[in-house]
């Protein structure tokens, strides 16, 4: 039904990258193998051929009248598994999700109107995290274009603010080359959403028209190595430096250069952060490690973040939730930036070293730029006290209800360390990043910069098709779960092994913590009087249902789920009253973090 999760390469293995290595940046040139399609006779068949000519094998997706012609065309092709959504907002998700597992674009599908709206969310959702995403949708006859059709909308103004390329096909000749060229440029430099939309007239007219292999346009020349003058001065700072420390993006992953960042990471003895999106990019195990940082992050990653003397970012576009107050964010260091889009470096933190490149690549610059190992013994020995000094800890009393974080981290202990975790947006998702042991790139799913809640279901559907042979746990909020919990019909009819766990405290629980924290308590529209039981409404969609009320009986459920062939939910009824700690407040200092909320009123 899908295909693998792609081989991860190991720290061992030979990590020299050239031009010619970066597929993303010459996806022309490679060969995907696809297998003999039936003859091309109309644009929708085109469209099809394409798609598998770009090794397209899954899609997902909600049909409709003006997609139509694209449907019917998949009915000859079964080498394309096409997996039916309850919502295109779900086939956005799990489609963007099928992505970040597998490295390679995921290709939703939909119809006009509607159809093409309810993919917007998940569109943006993937432009704002650089995730590989292709979306067909269905348009009216071009002749009605204009003239508010039923179900018309003009669907590529509507995308092109949140897309890397949206189009309209207006010629069946050319159709499944444009579709190509969307797959492509998906695919290269830096990933991101694109979209195609196709009139119905287009996808239902005559052609015989094969589209060759995906081809970006001529003019797309993303960079691949860095300025080499620019490199051995950044090299020379970072080698000379006695603070220094690596903060590692979600480019790291995205360009598939975390063997190049540990290798250098462990061969200079240099202490190592990520973002939100660049979790698994360095394991958390590794005594470099310094954690997760940014406004939930942990107090001795934000420590580090703020002392340091010289920092190595890569991949990253210093969002807001990461570097709070700009002006206090990392004071003392010299920033070397390293990033394939030149419009990221200087955005938000000025870079004393622009590196604008393939971050394989320019690691591997930098790598054998730097003549030695920093005179840094005295930082690392610093860094490891502020981890003794600032642990994540909490307190689980037998006369209280669940503790969110127990539940993360029982989990945590008894699945493999590649099991994927997705999480929606909210508390969970900050429980879940912090008491989840990453070590692995590409096992942390969710949605980073538009905060996109009802996430985590989709896109456990897209990861575990990602990856059928590995675990999947997603994390979720009562809140959050409401807004997708139909897709669960989805993993019942596919027979998908995966775990939900609704980390159910009967609020908005995010929005509730800011109230508290910043409105006077004043709880407005962030509380449920009611919420439905939820392993009921698991049983009632064809899942297993599971309550968890207690530590004792939370093992019980844990145990069950886990051993089910199937998707399984449980209802965790956790404390009510449990806030996200550490917590930076928004544009505040990063040194200046709260580990609870007598220390968050003395920050205001």
């Amino acid at each position: 039904m899908s295909e693998p999760a792609p081989v991860q390469q190991t720290d061992e293995e030979s990590s020299d990258r050239t031009e010619e290595d970066i597929h993303r940046d010459t996806p022309e040139g490679v060969s995907h193998g696809a297998s003999p399609d039936p003859d091309v006779t109309t644009g929708a068949e085109s469209v099809v051929a394409a798609l598998r000519t770009a090794g397209v094998e899954l899609l997902f997706g909600v049909t409709g009248g003006a997609i139509l012609p694209v449907y019917d065309a998949l009915y000859e092709h079964d080498q394309i598994t096409h997996i039916t959504m309850a919502h295109e907002q779900g086939a956005v998700h799990a489609a963007d999700a099928y992505g970040i597992v597998t490295g390679e674009p995921g290709v939703c599908v939909a119809t006009s109107g509607p159809g093409a709206t309810n993919l917007v969310t998940g569109i943006a959702d993937a432009s704002m995290d650089s995730d590989p995403l292709v979306a067909l949708t269905g348009q009216v006859p071009t002749g009605f274009v204009g003239n508010d059709a039923f179900q018309e909308t003009d669907t590529v103004g509507i995308t092109q603010p949140v897309t890397k390329h949206s189009s309209f096909a207006d010629d069946e000749s050319t159709v499944g080359a444009e579709v190509g060229t969307a797959w492509a440029l998906a695919d290269a430099g830096r990933q991101g959403p694109t979209l195609v939309d196709l009139p119905k007239d287009v996808t239902g007219a005559s052609t015989d028209e094969r589209p060759g292999e995906p081809e970006t346009p001529d003019t797309y020349d993303p960079p691949t190595t860095a300025e080499p003058v620019m490199v051995e001065a950044a090299a020379e700072t970072l080698a000379t430096a006695r603070r220094p420390l690596v903060l590692a993006g979600g480019g790291v992953i995205a360009g598939e250069a975390t063997t190049e960042l540990r290798r250098l990471a462990r061969e200079y003895g240099l202490p190592v952060v990520t973002t939100m999106p660049g979790t698994g990019a360095f394991p958390q195990t590794d005594p470099l490690s310094q954690g997760i940082a940014g406004m939930h992050g942990t107090g001795y990653a934000n420590m580090a973040v703020s002392n340091c003397d010289a920092m190595l970012a890569v991949g990253t576009r210093f969002d807001d939730r990461l570097t709070g107050d700009i002006e206090t964010f990392a004071p003392d260091a010299e920033i070397v930036h390293v990033d394939i889009d030149p419009a990221e470096i200087s955005k938000n933190v000025e870079a004393d070293y622009p590196l604008v490149g393939d971050a394989g690549v320019v690691l591997d610059q930098l790598h054998r730029a730097i003549p030695g190992r920093p005179p840094a013994v005295e930082w690392r020995d610093r860094c490891r006290t502020w981890q003794d000094e600032y642990p994540l800890e909490y307190e689980t009393p037998a006369d209280e209800p669940l503790k969110p974080q127990h539940v993360v981290e029982r989990f945590d202990t008894v699945t493999p360390a590649d099991t994927i975790v997705t999480a929606g947006v909210g508390q969970h998702q900050m429980w879940a990043w912090q008491h989840w042991t990453f070590t692995e790139p590409r096992t942390w799913v969710t949605s980073h910069g538009l905060g996109t809640m009802g996430y985590a279901v989709p896109a456990a559907i897209g990861a575990k098709l990602a990856a059928p042979d590995r675990e999947v746990v997603a994390f979720d909020g009562d809140g959050s779960f409401l807004m997708t919990a139909q897709e669960l019909t989805v993993a019942v009819r596919e027979e998908l092994d995966l775990t939900v766990v609704v980390l159910n405290n009967e609020a908005v629980g995010m929005v509730r913590q800011w109230q508290d924290g910043f409105y006077d308590g004043r709880r407005t529209a962030s509380e449920y009087p009611w919420v439905p039981q939820f392993d009921a409404v698991a049983e009632a969609f064809g899942a297993k249902g599971l309550r968890a009320e207690t530590y004792e009986g939370l093992e019980e459920c844990i145990q069950t789920a886990r051993a089910y062939d199937g998707p399984a939910v449980i209802d965790a009824a956790i404390d009510p009253e449990e806030n996200v700690y550490p917590m930076v407040p928004g544009g505040g200092d990063n040194a200046r973090f709260a580990l609870d909320s007598d220390q968050l009123e003395g920050l205001q």
